[in-house]
């Protein structure tokens, strides 16, 4: 598989990653690694991400994840491989 075939992965992160700037810095860190897709907070109190990109990419947003902007606070980050859906930009759900 090259690393330009575009993939999906649905990413939920669990700890302390609400009202603490997680979506808004999870946008800026997607959009500075070309990476399209969108970010939004669940009800209980995780953060759901769909992000496409090549694995490259992706790695390294993954790895991102895992320790979040400065004041979050991550315990857990599941991802899911799921169907490419194009996006074509990077969004803030609210």
């Amino acid at each position: 598989m090259s690393s330009d075939n575009k993939i999906h992965i649905d990413i939920k992160v669990s700890g302390s990653v609400q009202g603490v700037g997680f979506r808004y810095s999870a946008r800026n860190m997607a959009i500075s690694l070309g990476i399209k897709g969108s970010v939004k907070n669940l009800n209980n109190g995780e953060v759901f991400i769909e992000a496409e990109g090549n694995i490259n990419q992706l790695s390294k947003y993954i790895e991102w994840c895992k320790s979040g902007p400065t004041f979050s606070k991550v315990e857990n980050v599941d991802t899911f491989k799921g169907i490419v859906k194009n996006y074509q930009q990077f969004d803030i759900v609210r």
